[in-house]
C-alpha cells in the first residue's frame, strides 16, 4: 500500500482481509493515517471485488490463493499473487512441499514473477506468482553465471540471512525480540520451501536438474537479506571477468547495482527500496568465487516486486511508483 499510494497510474479501490474485516486500514498500519486512504477492510466478495478493481493483488497464506486467484482469473482479472500457490510449475513438487494443489490446471498458465529472467513472459501474464524474498536475491546473483556457463552445476551454497519481518506480523514465539535479540540463528535447513523455487528456476535455465544447498538465517534486524552464494569457476577466472558478465547481463536493469572490485553490498544501503545490490569476490588459484546480493525482503523480495510486475504487465515504466532512495542510516 505504501508504494501503490505513491504510484501516479493507481488508484486503490477495494482492500480485504478477513482477520481485520470492519476495521479501518488506519488502525491496522497506524503508518497510513492520514493518506487519503480511508477505508475499512471488507470480506472477501469475488464478484463485487471484479466490478470494483481492474488488477488485483493477492497477499493471502499459502494454500489459500489457490481458491482465490482462480475465481479472478474467471472474472478476467489479471493477478499478482505473493504467495507460493502459483510459484511452482510442477504439482507434485508443490505437493511435496506444500499440499496438492487443487487447481493445477492453472500452473501452466502462471509466469514466475521475477522481471530479471522473466520479463517478456510476465508482459502477457494473466496471473503472475511472485518470487519468495530468498529466492529473489539468490537468483539475482546467480543468473548471469549460469547463462554464462561460469560455473559449476554442482556443489551450490546458498548462505542466506533476514531481519524478522520476513516471518510476517503473526505473534510466533521464535519471533518475539526477547527470542531473536543479539542471537542469530540457522532454521529449516533441507527443508525450507523456498529451496524448489530456486532449484526450479536455475534447472529451466540449463535444461537439467540443479540441486543447491540452501541455509537461511534469522537475524536480529527489522528488514533485509544478505545472501552469501558459493560457487566454483569451470575455468581460470579474473574478477574483472565476473564483474563483466554482471554488468552485461544487468546493464538496462533499473534495480540491479554492481558493485565495483573489493567492494561487498550492505542491506543498510537497500533498505526501503526495490534495489538488489551485488558484489563479487574471487578466489582465483581454486577457482572459487563468492557472490554477494543484498536486498529489502519486504520491497524487491515482495512487495516492490509486486508493483514492478505490474508495471511490466500494464506497459508502464518499470520504475513507475518504485523510485524511492533507500533510507540511510
Amino acid at each position: 500500500l505504501r508504494l501503490l499510494l505513491r504510484h501516479p497510474q493507481v488508484e486503490v479501490t477495494a482492500l480485504t482481509s478477513q482477520k481485520y474485516a470492519g476495521i479501518e486500514i488506519g488502525r491496522v498500519f497506524p503508518s497510513l493515517m492520514k493518506q487519503h486512504l480511508e477505508f475499512t477492510c471488507e470480506e472477501l466478495d469475488v464478484d463485487q471485488i471484479s466490478k470494483k478493481t481492474d488488477f488485483i493483488f493477492t497477499a493471502v497464506p499459502h494454500k489459500t490463493a489457490m481458491e482465490t486467484v482462480p475465481l479472478f482469473y474467471k472474472n478476467k482479472k489479471r493477478v499478482i499473487d505473493l504467495s507460493a500457490d502459483f510459484r511452482l510449475k510442477d504439482p507434485l513438487v508443490y505437493e511435496r512441499w506444500y499440499q496438492k494443489h487443487t487447481n493445477a490446471d492453472l500452473l501452466p498458465e502462471s509466469v514466475y514473477g521475477l522481471p530479471e529472467l522473466h520479463r517478456e513472459k510476465i508482459r502477457n501474464a494473466k496471473i503472475v506468482g511472485n518470487p519468495g524474498c530468498y529466492p529473489t536475491g539468490a537468483l539475482i546473483g546467480l543468473i548471469p553465471l549460469f547463462k554464462n556457463e561460469m560455473i559449476s552445476y554442482e556443489n551450490i551454497i546458498i548462505d542466506s540471512k533476514s531481519g524478522v519481518s520476513g516471518a510476517g506480523r503473526d505473534v510466533v514465539l521464535e519471533s518475539l525480540f526477547c527470542e531473536v535479540n543479539e542471537g542469530v540463528k540457522a532454521y529449516k535447513i533441507f527443508v525450507h520451501r523456498h529451496t524448489p523455487e530456486i532449484e526450479q528456476e536455475l534447472s529451466q535455465m540449463v535444461q537439467r536438474e540443479i540441486n543447491v544447498t540452501f541455509v537461511p538465517h534469522l537475524i536480529p534486524m527489522d528488514r533485509g537479506i544478505l545472501s552469501t552464494l558459493y560457487v566454483r569457476l569451470t575455468k581460470e577466472m579474473k574478477i574483472e571477468d565476473l564483474l563483466n558478465a554482471f554488468e552485461e547481463y544487468y546493464r538496462k536493469e533499473p534495480f540491479i547495482r554492481i558493485y565495483p572490485k573489493g567492494k561487498l553490498p550492505n542491506t543498510k544501503e537497500v533498505r526501503g527500496s526495490n534495489y538488489c545490490d551485488i558484489g563479487v569476490t574471487l578466489n582465483e588459484p581454486d577457482r572459487r568465487a563468492v557472490v554477494v546480493t543484498a536486498i529489502d525482503n519486504l520491497v524487491k523480495g515482495a512487495s516492490g516486486e509486486a508493483v514492478q510486475n505490474m508495471n511490466i504487465m500494464l506497459g508502464y515504466p518499470e520504475t513507475m511508483g518504485l523510485d524511492v532512495i533507500p533510507l540511510f542510516p
